[in-house]
């Protein structure tokens, strides 16, 4: 049996309270590599961005109070007295009714102050006509405008995509300071258990909580280390399981975590060192069974071989402390309001996790159907739901047509 059961905010404290998470540590690596790597330090600019003014049209740069007036009955004339190029400073000097022509990006040379298009100009030689009038900085972004030099560009936590890299390479970053990955085993119990791949012996199922977990750790910033299947054998599973400690950072196990006579993963693990088990059980539905332990500063999560369990139970226990790890924020869990289908009740005394798909009514409100699952190891329950609905230990149902908070398992509808 169990021994006493912990509420889910208490198995949730338990974890906080010995684990001490934090990130593993910080590498530089180049910044054509840093996909989706989460920044260590504050990124502060050395240089203004655009480091000069700089022309935002393709036209002729003037000095604005020459064009006072100009329209397009009475354009002013402006004599031009050079190109400005761009990648290169300009020599040139823009002086009283004198025009430069100019590009989209190049430098704004000495006396210039404005810029006018080249749709409102009419040149011939080295006479322009201007039937527009412009206004000081007119089609000009100042030095600085974008990023100031000393301004805090990124603070440590920032998730790296492709625009962020391109900030940091306008400053000319070739590299970033980012925090270690961490590595995470994942490994599977259970002598019906098979991998994919191989044709599938009778009497066997296809290993699906390491691919479900795997790419769950991968989704939340870790580098998954496939560790294969483990029969219910105590000095193999042993030795599969200090394999794991010594390669990875967090150790994540599916099946033998129940009461029966093959469930052998909670007291092997108890035997690996200290501190040894925080807790073996938590009173929800599904995932009672979790046990959660640390073995020499690194944590073992083990969860029911169940798929849906599995995966439920990475989300609410596991997915926050691999986050911290690899210095993700934690908080980005995504809620959404809907309208419960039917009538959905509660496990008596256990907090339960009722999985739903959403769907839209003809009013456009968003509605929450429960997913049948027929059994708790089914697997086509994963692929169908889009996220859950919670309900706590004294509650006995949530009545049709109530309107429920679901926990989405994606990022958006």
């Amino acid at each position: 049996m169990f021994r006493k059961l912990l509420t889910l905010d208490e198995a949730k404290e338990a974890i906080r309270s010995r684990l001490n998470v934090e990130p593993l540590g910080v590498e530089e690596i180049p910044l054509l590599k840093a996909y989706d790597r989460v920044l260590a330090e504050s990124v502060t600019a050395t240089l203004d961005i655009p480091p000069f003014n700089r022309s935002t049209v393709d036209g002729y740069v003037v000095r604005a109070e020459d064009t006072y007036g100009a329209d397009e009955t009475t354009p002013v004339k402006l004599k031009v007295v050079g190109t400005v190029s761009v990648g290169k400073p300009s020599r040139i000097v823009v002086g009283r009714i004198e025009a430069a022509e100019i590009v989209t990006g190049a430098p704004i040379p000495e006396g210039a102050d404005a810029a006018v298009m080249v749709e409102d100009t009419e040149r011939k030689k080295n006479e322009l006509k201007v039937f527009a009038s412009v206004t000081k900085d007119e089609n000009v972004m100042k030095k600085g405008a974008d990023i100031k030099n000393g301004e805090t560009i990124f603070k440590a936590g920032k998730v790296l995509k492709s625009r962020e890299a391109g900030v940091l390479a306008a400053i000319g970053k070739s590299k970033a300071k980012v925090y270690t990955i961490p590595k995470v085993a994942v490994l599977s119990t259970g002598a019906e258990v098979s991998e994919p791949g191989y044709k599938l012996p009778p009497g066997k199922i296809y290993d699906i909580n390491a691919y479900s977990l795997s790419i769950a750790v991968l989704e939340n910033g870790g580098e998954p280390i496939y560790s294969g299947v483990v029969p219910d054998d105590r000095p193999r599973l042993r030795s599969a399981l200090e394999q794991s400690l010594a390669s990875a950072d967090m150790v994540l196990t599916s099946g033998g975590v129940s009461v029966g006579p093959k469930d052998i993963v909670p007291e092997t693990i108890a035997s690996l060192g200290k501190p040894g088990l925080i807790f073996s059980g938590i009173a929800v539905k599904p995932g009672k069974p979790a046990t959660v332990a640390l073995i020499d500063r690194k944590p073992i999560f083990s969860f029911p071989g169940h798929p849906t369990s599995a995966l439920l139970m990475f989300h609410l226990l596991a997915r926050p402390v691999l986050r911290q790890m690899s210095g993700r924020p934690i908080a980005e869990t995504q809620l959404v309001k809907a309208f419960i289908k039917t009538r959905i009740f509660s496990a008596k005394g256990r907090r339960t996790f009722v999985m739903v798909k959403l769907n839209r009514d003809v009013r456009n409100q968003l509605i929450a159907e429960p997913v049948e699952t027929g059994a708790s190891g089914a697997i086509s329950t994963l692929a169908k739901a889009d996220g859950f609905v919670e309900i706590p230990e004294n509650q006995q149902f949530v009545d049709s047509d109530e309107e429920v908070t679901v926990t989405l398992f994606g990022s958006s509808l």
